[in-house]
Formats: structure tokens, C-alpha cells, sequence
């Protein structure tokens, strides 16, 4: 049950949530939930595959509804996440192991800049 109650969090915040707002979400409804439970029961959902675990430069873990493999835009303005899909990149973890004979285990990227929004100077909630 708290697993699920974890997960229908994730799914709800859609937003790249961290462990501290994740939490936040289930305490308005289960505050008897801790947060070590919550904090295990998403490394359990992105160590099986059912969410997706982020480790962005600002040190936050950050929770993915979408364990699919796919890259993210860090806005330096609004700290926004975007999704990025760069489909010419499928294969790249047999292209290095191939060619540097390293066992790849998986890999991230997370480009940073400004987004539209605040390249248009209104910021928005992401």
C-alpha cells in the first residue's frame, strides 16, 4: 500500500519531484507515512523500473514518472525540468563499450541553459 500511495505521488506531482516535495504530497493525506519510507520506497520504484531516479548538477535527487530512457533541459532561471528526446542517441551505451571496451551500466545527460519562458522573461510553475 505505501508503495502505491509513493508512486501515485510521483504520477501526481508530474514534475520531476524531489524526495522532500514527494514526501510533502503523501503527508497531507498519510502523515503516519515517514519519510525513510517514502525515501525507500522510490529508490525501490526506480530500482525496479517503474519510475525514473534523476541526478541533476544542483545534488537533488529528482523522481521521473517515466523510467523510459530520455534526457532533461535544466532551465538556470526557473529551475524548471524538461523533458529532451533525442531518438539519434539510442545505442550510444554500445557505441562507448564498443569502442572503449567499458561495461556500460546506463548513462544521463541533462542540458542547462534558459528556457523559452524565461527567455521571454515570463517565468511561469512548471
Amino acid at each position: 500500500m505505501q508503495r502505491q500511495v509513493v508512486l501515485d505521488a510521483v504520477l501526481k506531482l508530474n514534475a520531476h519531484p524531489t524526495i522532500e516535495e514527494v514526501y510533502a504530497e503523501i503527508n497531507v493525506n498519510h502523515p503516519s507515512i515517514s519519510k525513510t519510507t517514502v525515501y525507500r520506497n522510490l529508490r525501490q520504484l526506480a530500482g525496479n523500473g517503474v519510475i525514473g531516479r534523476i541526478s541533476l548538477p544542483d545534488g537533488l535527487e529528482r523522481y521521473d514518472k517515466s523510467a523510459m530512457l530520455h534526457y532533461h533541459f535544466v532551465c538556470k532561471e526557473c529551475e524548471c525540468i524538461y523533458d529532451v528526446e533525442l531518438d539519434h542517441l539510442d545505442g550510444v551505451d554500445d557505441f562507448v563499450q564498443s569502442k572503449y571496451g567499458f561495461k556500460v551500466d546506463g548513462h544521463g545527460i541533462a542540458f542547462t541553459g534558459t528556457c523559452q519562458k524565461c527567455q521571454n522573461k515570463k517565468p511561469e510553475l512548471c
